[in-house]
């Protein structure tokens, strides 16, 4: 019978350890983030508004695509505030601490969120705003920015997973998206058709699968356990 009790130990311990590894898992592959801001912030997106100062809860919501979906949460995770448009964009070195940019504002206005990088990552999430505040921002910043023709305001999620990305100038000029996205320098050197392709992301597997394997490691276990305990006896 104490062998059974150690078998039965070394078992629940080995679940306790695959648990962890989802739950860390599950994080990277949604890319949660908590940021606090100390000052008012300016978002795109579904239901875009300027987030006061306080702590919030970044997650990707679609990595299937070159088109990600970041979503924009209070700290208890129960309200989304803004659900944005991005695509990747390129840095040469990674971080171990996320990094936010912003792009600069006038005097007394809040900052613009431009770009969000995962730590340890080093492509990040480039946001894009609707053409038309893409423009005034551009010709603050004096640089082109990210824009998208439909109306981000009430533009349902699934319409952003296929909403057309262009950059502007401050001129209003559409000009390469490649002027505000950086590519790593294998990629720039492909053809643009490639291009497309080498920006995607590749899908990262469901924590989900692992779920799965942990209840048939049970199931396993448990039969396994039972006739051991009958032998035992």
């Amino acid at each position: 019978m104490n062998r059974f009790k150690v078998v039965a130990m070394i078992f629940c311990l080995s679940l306790v350890a695959l648990a962890f590894a989802i739950r860390v898992k599950a994080d990277d592959w949604n890319r949660k983030t908590t940021v606090t801001f100390s000052g008012p912030v300016e978002v795109p997106g579904v239901g875009a508004q300027t987030l006061p100062a306080g702590t919030y809860v970044f997650k990707i919501l679609d990595s299937a695509s070159d088109r990600h979906i970041v979503q924009i949460f209070n700290q208890a995770e129960d309200h989304v505030y803004t659900t944005i448009l991005a695509i990747p964009n390129y840095r040469l070195k990674a971080t171990d601490k996320t990094v936010m940019t912003f792009g600069e504002r006038a005097a007394g206005q809040p900052e613009a969120i431009r770009a969000w990088f995962y730590p340890g990552r080093q492509w990040g999430e480039e946001f894009v705003y609707p053409k038309l505040r893409a423009v005034e921002l551009a010709k603050i910043t004096g640089q082109p920015v990210l824009a998208t023709p439909i109306e981000l305001a009430t533009a349902p999620i699934e319409a952003l997973k296929t909403a057309p990305v262009v950059a502007v100038e401050p001129t209003g000029e559409v000009v390469e998206v490649a002027k505000v996205v950086e590519l790593p320098p294998e990629v720039a050197a492909t053809k643009p058709a490639e291009v497309a392709a080498a920006q995607s992301l590749p899908q990262t597997a469901s924590p989900l699968m692992l779920v799965g394997l942990i209840g048939l490691l049970s199931l396993g276990a448990g039969v396994s356990l039972w006739a051991f305990s009958k032998r035992a006896v």
